[in-house]
């Protein structure tokens, strides 16, 4: 079947809550063989993960999730402001979150995060040149700044201390970055 055989028609969206970050809707949607069916769709506006290695080690926060009910080690991220450029976020959050600042900010990549129930896209970028600086945390965020050697960080995975998609995105991508540079020498 052609992607275009695949396609579902928004018949109508029923709004359910719209909240500080996120909002739920419930779209009626017509199916490619014509039947009706809902779907629960998250809207959310987005956000920014920064992969950035100081000295060889990876700079992570540790901070409490509700939603998974404990702390979790993650690369430094947030939420995209209305309107605010991705890259000029990734900027803001590595400062706000760990204190530092970069010279140079290069978009990896912007994925999805749950695409079967949520419009969520975060845009990962690599910061370079780094330099520390004062952390400067929104007022309801509280967290520790982490630093962790790549072997480090595997073992975190290995150990379920990081569990987000994102950050063990990044530490792949830093393992790549590593494997590639050290057969190109």
């Amino acid at each position: 079947m052609a992607a275009d055989q695949l396609k579902e028609t928004t018949v109508s969206t029923d709004p359910v809550f719209s909240g500080k970050m996120i909002s739920l809707q419930v779209d009626t949607v017509k199916l490619p063989d014509g039947t009706l069916a809902t779907r629960e769709v998250v809207k959310h506006p987005g956000a920014v993960a920064v992969l950035a290695v100081h000295e060889g080690r990876l700079l992570l926060v540790d901070q409490y999730r509700q939603a998974m009910g404990r702390c979790e080690l993650e690369i430094p991220a947030g939420k995209l402001e209305k309107g605010e450029d991705p890259l000029e976020a990734a900027a803001r959050e590595l400062q706000e979150e760990t204190g530092y600042t970069c010279g140079k900010l290069t978009h990896l990549h912007s994925f999805y995060t749950s695409p079967g129930f949520a419009d969520e896209i975060i845009h990962l970028y690599w910061a370079e040149e780094l330099s520390a600086g004062e952390m400067a945390p929104d007022a309801d965020e509280f967290l520790e700044v982490h630093e962790a050697t790549l072997e480090e960080a595997l073992q975190h995975i290995a150990e379920g201390r990081i569990a987000d998609a994102k950050t063990i995105l990044a530490v792949y991508i830093w393992q790549l970055r590593l494997t590639w540079e050290t057969a190109v020498r």
